[in-house]
């Protein structure tokens, strides 16, 4: 559909649900008999096509291939992608996290060179920022980028880097001053991938997935024209980064997480032994608190998008959202494997296939407590920063 003839409101929620209804390939939903694990080309094409239906860069200026419309729109599609179970994003840290940033602090010229490939998925971008013995202390990074004429060099190393398997760009977070200096002397670029010096080495993780890696950095030659922003700017893009990804990144998930309990239920009540175990009193309590978790997950994501839509920053009420919902999630998924793994041997395919999904929903949410920034730097975040409490002396 042409970005002029994209409605807003109730008319845009109605055009994503027929546009959905049409286009979401068979196999393609992790609730539905037939479900298959698809492949990267599969999750390229079907984003590609998000973006020509309207479904992607929904805020993004019609100029660097958005479709103008406001963060209303952007939540609207992301209730209704998120109620049909449909797979993670294999470009969401360059569609919500390297995309603003470089509408943000980039020039004019990078604007028009990565964005619309990016909404397009002819570019795949991952996030350059944490690193071994730093973590979620993006404060305490060592990767350190030197001047090379007009050009940089940069040397190091970084972890639990998302998607930079199969990506073509990472958003790298380098140190040009001193260690001590912590937040100052800090420089974002749009670094290539396939640059000489650059090592990606897979990490496997509990799943059996291999999903992010090691990417080692010796070395590499970063252009000028890659580089976002002034070399002294890289903190406050930085935390903006992840003020965007705490708060509104995957902004999908409440809706998800209603997906999700609803596959459980219907899973329950296929098998004659689950269903007598749901109808207890107990798991209707703890099936009734994960509802009103996600209620509470639903009542920060909403009113962020009024706050963003009046104009207002996000601010550090990011923190409440991923604090919440990653520690939602995983008590979740323990209640899903209890239930689950009471089901007699050999039980029906609708409960195998739930089992399959929820037990990889577990291993992975291992993970949610700690990415995007760790529950406890979240605490920290809240207690120094939201209420504003003394520290311990």
């Amino acid at each position: 559909m042409p970005t002029e003839t994209l409605p807003s409101g109730d008319a845009y929620r109605r055009h994503v649900r027929a546009w959905l209804t049409v286009n979401v390939p068979a196999g393609l939903r992790i609730d539905q008999p037939g479900y298959r694990t698809p492949d990267l080309e599969t999750c390229r094409a079907f984003e590609a096509g998000l973006h020509a239906g309207g479904l992607a860069g929904i805020t993004w200026p019609v100029e660097y291939g958005g479709h103008g419309l406001t963060i209303r729109e952007h939540l609207i599609a992301n209730q209704e992608i998120g109620r049909l179970g449909l797979p993670e994003s294999i470009n969401s840290l360059g569609k919500e996290l390297a995309g603003p940033i470089i509408m943000a602090v980039g020039t004019e010229a990078q604007k028009q060179r990565f964005l619309r490939p990016l909404l397009e998925m002819k570019q795949i971008w991952c996030q350059g920022f944490s690193e071994p013995g730093a973590g979620s202390d993006l404060a305490g990074l060592r990767t350190r980028a030197v001047r090379d004429g007009d050009n940089w060099r940069v040397s190091g190393r970084k972890i639990w880097t998302s998607a930079s398997p199969w990506s073509d760009r990472c958003l790298l977070l380098a140190r040009t001053g001193a260690l001590e200096d912590r937040h100052k002397g800090l420089a974002l670029f749009a670094m290539r991938m396939d640059a000489p010096g650059v090592t990606v080495q897979p990490i496997r993780q509990i799943d059996g997935s291999a999903h992010f890696a090691e990417v080692i950095l010796e070395d590499v030659p970063i252009d000028a024209a890659d580089a976002l922003g002034a070399p002294d700017e890289g903190w406050s893009a930085a935390v903006r980064v992840l003020a965007i990804e705490r708060a509104t990144n995957r902004m999908y998930r409440a809706w998800r997480f209603e997906n999700e309990v609803a596959h459980l239920v219907r899973a329950c009540r296929a098998n004659p032994t689950l269903n007598g175990i749901i109808g207890s009193g107990e798991y209707h309590r703890r099936l009734a608190e994960i509802l009103v978790d996600i209620e509470i997950i639903k009542g920060y994501v909403e009113p962020t998008v009024e706050r963003l839509a009046e104009g207002e920053a996000i601010g550090d009420r990011g923190s409440l959202m991923k604090l919440h919902w990653s520690e939602a999630h995983q008590r979740f998924a323990v209640l899903a494997l209890e239930l689950l793994d009471q089901a007699p041997p050999g039980a029906d395919p609708e409960v195998a296939a739930a089992r399959e999904r929820f037990q990889h929903l577990y291993l992975r949410g291992r993970a949610e407590t700690i990415y995007a920034g760790t529950t406890e730097v979240q605490l920290g975040i809240i207690a120094d920063r939201m209420l504003k409490l003394p520290r311990e002396r």
